[in-house]
């Protein structure tokens, strides 16, 4: 199994701290993108300061830039690296896509179908031509013209940030790994049925795909600290819950729905828009807060990470609480508690 975590590069001395992390044995960075910096120039930086450790964006939102143009930032960091760079992408949502992009949200997992066929286009180095229903290329009636990428061909591994089962199907039929979102190892079939089918219809076995679940991680001593720090997860979740979404619609709580849990989150998104901002919080089952993260003593984490790799599970992603000392001093004590 191998340790991934989600770094940001514009902290205090990020490369030095990347380089420290490498030194550890964490095998991947992983830096989301969402209102704020950009994800490709904080890898670049962070690509400029290691050797070896793997660097991946979770994720680059569908739409904000032409597939192209994302093939070809995508076919360049992986120039710059050396091999390292992993391209995860996801389609966001509505309130993001439409308030700040400017960018229509629609028809998403065919957006993804088509981002991820021209991505594979341009990183073969071929004329670019695609007959899309999202991305007709050239543009029909137009004075473009199909041109070759003036870039170096080279495979550039795709991951999907997916949680609903048809765009799980499509990451299991085309993409070379799933980032995931509050996975629970408990209820893997959930999530890794839709991917298996979705494999299987191109032939091959969801044992191919790097299948990333990230985790918060909090190494506890006691029985009340690991109490505590669930609340504390759990209770994170109720801003997710109540304000995510729009027209009605919340991908997330439809993911949690599926984990058997819609009754409560149904009541807690009720609480969370009455204004009652407390009472939500309170109102998230502490499963959530305890099947989707790593927290307990480093026997009960080590656990964890068993029942992980033991449905399939290749990376976990740890998200770290603290700066550059403090991550690094849970780093110490989480690796070697990792499968071998």
């Amino acid at each position: 199994m191998e340790l991934g975590v989600a770094f940001d590069p514009h902290g205090p001395d990020a490369g030095e701290h990347a380089r420290r992390m490498e030194d550890l044995g964490v095998g991947s960075l992983w830096v989301p993108e969402v209102w704020g910096y950009d994800a490709l120039t904080g890898l670049a930086h962070v690509a400029a300061r290691t050797t070896s450790i793997g660097l991946g964006t979770f994720v680059v939102q569908l739409g904000s830039r032409s597939p192209a143009l994302l093939a070809t930032s995508a076919l360049s960091l992986q120039s710059l690296s050396g091999g390292r760079f992993r391209l995860g992408i996801g389609v966001s949502g509505p309130q993001v896509m439409e308030g700040w992009h400017g960018v229509r949200f629609r028809k998403p997992v065919q957006t993804t179908r088509e981002t991820i066929e021209i991505v594979r286009i341009v990183s073969r180095g071929e004329r670019l031509a695609h007959d899309g229903e999202i991305y007709p290329l050239p543009l029909p009636g137009g004075e473009g013209r199909a041109l070759r990428p003036l870039v170096a061909p080279a495979h550039v591994p795709v991951y999907v940030a997916a949680m609903g089962p048809a765009n799980l199907r499509l990451t299991g039929e085309v993409a070379d790994g799933w980032l995931g979102n509050a996975f629970v190892p408990e209820a893997a079939d959930v999530v890794l049925d839709p991917l298996r089918a979705g494999a299987a219809v191109a032939g091959r076995d969801l044992a191919e795909l790097d299948l990333v679940a990230p985790v918060a991680v909090s190494l506890t001593g006691s029985a009340a600290e690991t109490g505590a720090e669930v609340t504390r997860h759990a209770q994170g979740y109720a801003f997710t819950i109540g304000a995510m979404g729009s027209g009605g619609r919340n991908f997330y709580n439809d993911a949690f729905g599926r984990l058997g849990h819609a009754e409560a989150v149904a009541r807690v998104q009720e609480l969370w828009r009455a204004g009652d901002r407390a009472a939500a919080a309170a109102a998230v089952p502490l499963d959530l807060g305890r099947l989707t993260n790593l927290i307990g003593t480093e026997a009960e984490v080590a656990a964890r990470l068993e029942l992980h790799a033991s449905v399939g599970i290749t990376t976990v992603l740890a998200k770290l609480d603290g700066g550059p000392d403090a991550q690094l001093a849970v780093l110490e004590r989480l690796v070697p508690l990792l499968p071998t």
